[in-house]
């Protein structure tokens, strides 16, 4: 039987202000997850998973942490052609500027979809933390013989102005399309909600090529806010509800459909939550559905003493005698010394947390030194005078550029072996 032959477009140059200032120096897309990932390496492992491993992803924004960790983690098979992950910067083949929407973006690589000639083109964002098999979409898109295919969701209606907002027929045929409307369309059978874009299309070939030259004849920019409305008056829409999406491996305690957008500090931190416990909503541990991230080659973590509960550890981390954590996310390389209290924390890779600290609902950005005995979280307003503080009361440590923050124990391990990335 014939597969189809899809080529991926990842859009990953989001600029994440809304998660400053854990974007002041990269990407939204590669911001740290749980206790090894990037956000990007979600979208990726489902793209590969549902074998669809002709991956271009489209970069823009402090992207060199993003580039370095593709590099790294991302190399599907050097001897077959047509399974790769590659990151493209703007060309600027249709002018001189960078992308300016996400239709634009997909407009000047225009060159790499005639090159591969696909039967379809997956559009995708890079923001989100879900698991997804996006075959189950691309048989929906055939079955209904879809021109357009939008992946979509409910949400809650006050947070439906983040997201394209669709009225469907109950086959899922799109009757209308608002892209971040101020008054958002409920459901009928949900006046609490919304019916959301998920930001992932599928196209067909033909449709997308002749979408994006009338695009640039009218100097659209954007597939939500533009070429999508166009095409919903001469072509076949539909929605493919997520909520059907079936993927191996669920546990029967785990949310069956999970899609988070951590497009904020708040929605960032508690959706860590979902990923810690026994039986967490979210399980990062899907030996028939993985994620995939960086091939770490550093050793386990080491815990010499202390009382851990409900935490996670990165690897080559070190957790000293007489410590406390709970609730917690500490990644890789990072040392905790003798004392610490760390409640509600997500501490990144390469921190040093100085003895007898005490932290609670705090986000330590990399390359942190965390003095002895510091006190962070406990009082709001003082934290608001060296740190950001968000909405939701998380305290949030830019990235650091602590050189010696583990001396005794990281740098000399580091030296040599290229355990670092």
């Amino acid at each position: 039987m014939q597969t189809d032959r899809i080529i991926a477009f990842v859009m990953a140059g989001g600029q994440g202000s809304r998660l400053q200032p854990l974007t002041s120096e990269r990407s939204k897309p590669s911001v740290p997850f749980g206790s090894r990932y990037r956000i990007v390496d979600f979208v990726l492992s489902n793209l590969v998973n549902s074998q669809i491993q002709t991956i271009y992803l489209l970069v823009q924004y402090k992207s060199q942490s993003l580039i370095e960790h593709i590099r790294k983690a991302w190399t599907i098979s050097p001897l077959l052609q047509q399974q790769f992950v590659t990151v493209v910067p703007p060309q600027m083949l249709t002018g001189e500027h960078w992308f300016q929407g996400t239709a634009d973006a997909v407009n000047q690589n225009i060159n790499l979809i005639e090159e591969h000639r696909p039967d379809l083109v997956a559009v995708f964002g890079a923001d989100h933390i879900y698991r997804m098999d996006i075959r189950q979409m691309v048989e929906f898109h055939k079955l209904h013989e879809a021109d357009v295919t939008i992946a979509a969701l409910p949400v809650p209606l006050a947070d439906a102005t983040s997201f394209g907002v669709i009225a469907a027929e109950p086959n899922g045929r799109i009757l209308a399309f608002e892209e971040k409307p101020a008054h958002p369309t409920p459901m009928p059978e949900d006046p609490a909600r919304a019916f959301a874009s998920m930001g992932n299309y599928i196209f067909d070939t033909d449709v997308l090529l002749e979408a994006l030259h009338e695009a640039q004849r009218s100097g659209e920019t954007d597939f939500g806010a533009h070429v999508l409305p166009r095409l919903l008056r001469t072509h076949r829409l539909f929605a493919y509800d997520f909520a059907t999406n079936e993927v191996p491996g669920i546990r029967p305690y785990e949310q069956r459909v999970y899609w988070q957008d951590v497009g904020t500090i708040d929605a960032y931190f508690d959706s860590h939550k979902d990923v810690l416990g026994g039986e967490p909503r979210f399980d990062l541990f899907n030996p028939q559905w993985p994620i995939y991230s960086s091939g770490y080659q550093g050793p386990v973590a080491r815990i010499l003493g202390g009382e851990l509960r409900n935490s996670l550890l990165g690897a080559a981390t070190v957790i000293h005698d007489n410590c406390r954590i709970s609730n917690s996310i500490i990644r890789r390389e990072a040392v905790i010394e003798e004392d610490v209290v760390l409640e509600d924390c997500i501490i990144m890779d390469y921190v040093r947390i100085g003895r007898g600290a005490q932290l609670r609902r705090v986000i330590v950005d990399r390359h942190n030194l965390i003095e002895a005995g510091d006190r962070i979280g406990f009082d709001e307003e003082a934290d608001r005078q060296r740190f950001h503080v968000s909405p939701g009361g998380v305290t949030v440590l830019p990235g650091g550029r602590v050189s010696y923050f583990a001396r005794d124990h990281l740098d000399e391990r580091r030296r040599g072996r290229g355990y670092s990335e």
